[in-house]
């Protein structure tokens, strides 16, 4: 992605990972209230109540995508994030607004964004474990290629994968990984998941 250094790409793939999900999920649930008829698309409580961020017009991914070939796309992805927070304060400050950076190759960043508007979204709850995978793909990918100071913050899935054997977790049950607050949650199989 141009100049722009090798650490920094998590951000901008994270970011557009987030962004990608919320956007999805968020209209999912405006199709859903559209279709009961009652007028409440609109009102960020009906969203609320099912732990859906409120995404605003402007930051839709629909816009997003249709910038995704222009100079601008990083702009435009910028504003989105800056349009969420507002919207949902606990997310304030938090989201990376990197994007317009001149150091980012706009070219590469459309295509990026063509790749995730690609994707089939449909079944939010299977896109939270296929975006999780994404996620865990990119980050062991920085992790290696930056040495061992690059997965500080990252635990291989074969390391987790070991502990959930040596544990046998019950259902529900909930361990916290050491090294950043990070729950892992378990299921009947005893496969886990990262919160």
């Amino acid at each position: 992605m141009g100049t722009y250094p090798a650490a920094e790409y998590r951000k901008v793939i994270v970011g557009l990972i987030f962004l990608r999900y919320i956007s999805s999920a968020f209209e999912k649930r405006y199709d859903e209230l559209k279709a009961e008829g009652d007028g409440f698309e609109d009102d960020r409580d009906a969203y609320l109540e099912d732990n859906i961020f409120f995404v605003p017009e402007n930051a839709r991914w629909s816009k997003i995508a249709c910038s995704a070939h222009t100079p601008e796309i990083g702009t435009v992805i910028d504003d989105a994030m800056r349009a969420i927070e507002a919207e949902n304060k606990s997310i304030k400050n938090v989201l990376p607004k990197n994007y317009a950076s001149p150091d980012l190759d706009k070219r590469v960043l459309g295509e990026v964004v063509d790749l995730f508007t690609n994707m089939d979204m449909g079944d939010t709850e299977q896109s939270k474990d296929l975006l999780g995978r994404t996620y865990e793909y990119c980050i062991a990918q920085f992790a290696a290629y930056e040495g061992v100071k690059g997965g500080e913050f990252y635990t291989p899935s074969s390391i987790v994968k070991t502990i959930v054997a040596i544990l046998k977790p019950f259902s529900n049950c909930r361990v916290y990984d050491i090294k950043i607050p990070r729950l892992i949650q378990f299921n009947y199989s005893y496969s886990c998941k990262v919160a």
